[in-house]
């Protein structure tokens, strides 16, 4: 690798904004509010609006939003084509 081109690569803490939880990582991103960390150690924090923590895939949450309705509005407006 070319020296001098490349961003800083170094720990974060993300902090999930719907949950509050927040975990220790490697990133290049930055951040000028930083939060003590159980180590001692003071790291910059950046606050994400999805993670692991809330995103439905992962929490076994997802929701089906009325399927069958939304099939029936599409036959409706575009008629059923089957042949």
């Amino acid at each position: 690798m070319r020296t001098g081109i490349h961003p800083t690569y170094g720990p974060v803490v993300y902090q999930d904004r719907a949950t509050g939880d927040t975990f220790l990582t490697r990133s290049t991103e930055t951040s000028t509010e930083t939060v003590e960390w159980s180590d001692g150690s003071t790291y910059p924090v950046v606050k994400v609006d999805v993670t692991s923590y809330s995103h439905p895939l992962w929490t076994g949450t997802t929701r089906v939003l009325d399927e069958a309705g939304a099939v029936e509005k599409f036959r409706r407006r575009y008629g059923d084509r089957r042949r």
